[in-house]
């Protein structure tokens, strides 16, 4: 079922909110437990590996992200450089810095959205507008039926998708793999010019072999022989190597169950014994009050920026 802005807000006019609730949530529901029981890697699916230990840098890929996706160069912390402190609403990639106290180990990391295999903010989302495509596996969002309820924020493992409150229909900014590129048979802008091949676009398939032979080739190289997203909540799209634990870049350690397998996974039974389906999405409450605070703690980092740049 998909249910359009308009249709809701018409719906909440007449009367007819509890019925649009519950039909919505009885939908998005009963996908939640199919996608979370039956995902698995989709047939054509592309992925990006990104090696820490190649990467210098540059940001020449946030640029080409920006151009390539028509955003505002981000330069709300610099005036005379595109240098946004973390992805935000006008930011779908972005190159951080992690450095020892000694300054003797550091690395840089590449983010945007990890595609995965079972992605969270799909399952969050009650109305359709995060869809994880059939067969790339590329996540998308469609502003026509997003209304604005940010679960997929707080339901994300990675801290992803973020919402720009400006304009009459506010929306989601996340990395979409450059989806009009690739209905063009062309790469996502950042993999195309990265000058250290750092980040690489392809087949996931063929990424995962292509990060195992790194391992191999390199014993002691890479931090514990791994391949990041290989099986890390359930299994993601964008692969990471690095000499540094993984941890220290900023990415969590989910485990091997996605979210949704772990917070979903009983609805169906329960459903059939009649539960109200509303009270089903409530299993989603542990991942929202687990990445509530950091959610908070982000929102709060942005207001004080926003109140920095006021009074510049």
């Amino acid at each position: 079922m998909e249910i359009t802005r308009r249709e809701l807000l018409h719906k909440l006019t007449t009367g007819g909110a509890v019925f649009a609730a519950g039909s919505a949530v009885s939908a998005a529901t009963l996908t939640g437990v199919a996608h979370a029981e039956e995902a698995k890697v989709p047939p054509q699916a592309v992925g990006m590996l990104y090696d820490a230990t190649l990467c210098i840098g540059c940001q020449t890929c946030v640029v080409a992200c920006t151009k390539a996706n028509n955003l505002t160069p981000d330069t709300r912390l610099d005036p005379l450089h595109q240098a946004p402190a973390d992805l935000n609403n006008y930011t779908k990639t972005i190159i951080k810095l992690y450095k020892e106290a000694d300054g003797k180990d550091f690395s840089y990391v590449k983010q945007q959205c990890m595609h995965c295999i079972d992605p969270a903010c799909v399952a969050a989302c009650m109305f359709g507008g995060l869809k994880k495509d059939a067969k790339t596996g590329v996540v998308t969002w469609n502003g026509k039926v997003c209304v604005g309820c940010r679960y997929c924020e707080v339901a994300c493992p990675y801290n992803v998708p973020k919402f720009r409150w400006e304009g009459f229909n506010p929306e989601i900014v996340k990395c979409e793999f450059c989806k009009d590129r690739l209905a063009q048979g062309l790469e996502p802008a950042c993999t195309t010019v990265c000058p250290k091949k750092a980040v690489i676009f392809g087949a996931r398939e063929d990424l995962l072999k292509e990060a195992k032979r790194r391992t191999a080739a390199n014993p002691g190289k890479y931090y514990s022989n791994r391949v990041f997203g290989e099986k890390e909540g359930g299994g993601t799209q964008v692969f990471y190597l690095s000499h540094v634990p993984f941890d220290k870049l900023g990415l969590p350690e989910p485990g091997d169950e996605s979210v949704p397998a772990k917070y979903l996974k009983w609805q169906k039974r329960l459903y059939s014994y009649l539960v109200l389906p509303a009270g089903l999405y409530g299993l989603l409450v542990g991942t929202i009050r687990k990445n509530w605070k950091d959610h908070e703690g982000h929102m709060q980092e942005e207001e004080k920026a926003s109140g920095l740049r006021a009074q510049l």
